[in-house]
């Protein structure tokens, strides 16, 4: 059985190189482990760096392309590389290597096919307190889209089968934490956590640089992938939402009808209840087509599984 540890990095050549050293090369179960570095475009000596401390495999982008889009590379160039598991780490070496075993053992016992490290926030002392709850409010959204009670939704050290990696078809451009773990739930995977070390940065995060920008991202990408798997309840709410805002403005118009037989005075009311009513109804069918679509995706999805898998 191969394990391949994939390492997303830019600009990390201080620290790569002890993240790498720290990976245990021999494992329970595991006959053979290799390193795979998705170098993104760093203009330091990242990549050099990672050879010299014992990398197997490169794959490197001629410009920075961002974290979401690394992963996504990082995890199909394992799967083409033959992994039968895979462990995804950081380059800042915040998280320890010698744990990736306890990662490995809910996939070995048959219990997960996807185990995400659990930072337990709460008992970080290092972590800036607006980046805990930026960290917190981030999970919750996580968990209430998804319905599955994740504790750490940002977290990037995760090991996946490769049945788990191949359905994954990430698209976001930003961030991919998020999106992983409601396509693993929408998929019907099984997810374990296990509590993880969670060490402190030195110097600030090439990801985050600043809270705001990250939650308006990482936003859009719950927002869109949420989108992707329940058309029909979004696009009905939004409708629902638009047809009775404009009742309650034609009411007004209704009454005064009634009363005077006249909808003069309140022309414009008249008009906007009508585009709102319309709009409403519009967005419901809407959801209908969305659903129809998202009925094709998943063909496609089981088809693009089925070639990744062999």
């Amino acid at each position: 059985m191969k394990l391949i540890v994939t390492i997303p990095a830019y600009n990390e050549e201080h620290s790569i190189g002890d993240v790498i050293r720290e990976i245990p090369r021999t494992m329970a179960g595991i006959d053979r482990v290799e390193v795979l570095i998705i170098d993104d475009g760093s203009t330091d000596n990242t990549v050099k760096a990672a050879l010299n401390a014992g990398a197997d495999h490169i794959v490197s982008h001629k410009r920075n392309l961002g974290l979401a889009k690394t992963f996504r590379d990082g995890l199909n160039a394992a799967v083409e590389l033959g992994a039968d598991i895979i462990v995804n780490t950081d380059a800042d070496f915040q998280y320890n290597g010698t744990e990736i075993p306890k990662l490995l053992r809910p996939i070995f016992d048959g219990k997960a096919d996807v185990v995400i490290g659990d930072r337990q926030i709460d008992t970080l002392d290092h972590m800036p307190r607006g980046k805990i709850w930026g960290n917190k409010l981030a999970t919750w959204v996580t968990r209430r889209v998804t319905g599955w009670p994740v504790r750490d939704a940002q977290t990037g050290f995760r090991a996946f089968t490769r049945d788990a990696a191949c359905r994954m078809n990430l698209t976001g451009d930003y961030t991919y934490v998020q999106e992983t773990l409601i396509q693993a739930v929408n998929k019907n995977l099984t997810l374990v956590q296990v509590p993880v070390e969670f060490r402190r940065r030195d110097g600030n995060s090439r990801l985050i640089a600043s809270l705001f920008g990250y939650a308006s991202a990482a936003g859009k990408t719950i927002a869109r992938s949420f989108r992707d798997y329940h058309p029909i309840q979004v696009f009905t709410w939004i409708g629902l939402i638009l047809i009775i805002i404009g009742l309650a403005i034609g009411f007004g118009v209704l009454t005064h009808y009634f009363e005077t037989g006249m909808v003069t005075p309140h022309l414009p009311s008249a008009v906007l209840t009508t585009v709102l009513v319309i709009v409403g109804l519009q967005a419901i069918v809407f959801g209908l087509l969305a659903d129809m679509m998202k009925t094709q995706r998943m063909l496609s999805e089981e088809i693009l599984y089925r070639l990744k898998k062999p």
